[in-house]
């Protein structure tokens, strides 16, 4: 290959690399701009990147003869308020509209795989919680060992398909959780069980107010 020829193809690839984002069918897209807006002929030359001398010969009817005009509009390209607004500025290139396939698309992650033999640890170690850590729910329960809140319920209830066989273990010695994790956790439990408790006596010292009022208007009727 000559000198001549790879410095060409040099140049040429040097001007791909640099060369601004041009729509689908650049040509007849240039045609329907021509046809239906005001802009300047620079301005749709450089839409479609195409010669602004190019862009008069198809406004003469010089170039294009036979190419069926391109609405960039309708294909999604071009929108009304950009037309209007470099309509309006001569010195305003428009600008193409973002394609639909250059949006980026994060990858779903997938489910981490449980080795067979590292599936009973979930059911053992949900059972040691319960047994060993009764204000825990189910939902926490679940998140500790990686399992599910049916499962876990069940296995509160005893129904569990195969609680016979169960052997409680600790889920942080099974590695299922961290110690940070499970002390969190278990805090978290506490309080709930606080607050829990502290509502019920408020609930219950209502309630018995409510009957003292209650008894002290009936003892009012009786003696008026």
């Amino acid at each position: 290959m000559s000198v001549s020829i790879i410095k060409n193809l040099q140049i040429l690839e040097t001007k791909n690399k640099f060369m601004p984002e041009t729509p689908f069918m650049p040509k007849a897209t240039a045609v329907w701009l021509v046809e239906n807006t005001t802009l300047t002929f620079k301005q749709i030359a450089n839409f479609c990147n195409l010669h602004e001398l190019e862009v008069k010969g198809i406004a003469d009817g010089d170039v294009a003869k036979g190419i069926k005009a391109y609405n960039p509009i309708l294909a999604g390209q071009l929108s009304r308020e950009e037309i209007d607004l470099s309509s309006k500025d001569s010195n305003r290139n428009l600008n193409l509209v973002e394609r639909a396939e250059e949006v980026q698309v994060k990858e779903r992650k997938k489910p981490k795989y449980t080795p067979l033999s590292k599936r009973q640890d979930r059911p053992d170690a949900a059972l040691w919680l319960l047994k060993n850590y009764p204000e825990f729910t189910d939902g926490q329960i679940s998140k500790l060992v990686g399992s599910t809140k049916g499962t876990v319920s069940l296995i509160r209830k005893r129904s569990y398909w195969n609680f016979s066989n169960l052997k409680p273990k600790d889920p942080v010695i099974l590695g299922l959780c961290s110690q940070d994790i499970f002390e969190k956790s278990l805090e978290k439990a506490k309080r709930r069980v606080e607050r829990e408790k502290k509502a019920k006596v408020k609930e219950e010292k209502l309630k018995a107010a409510t009957e003292i009022d209650k008894a002290a208007t009936e003892i009012n009727k009786d003696n008026s």
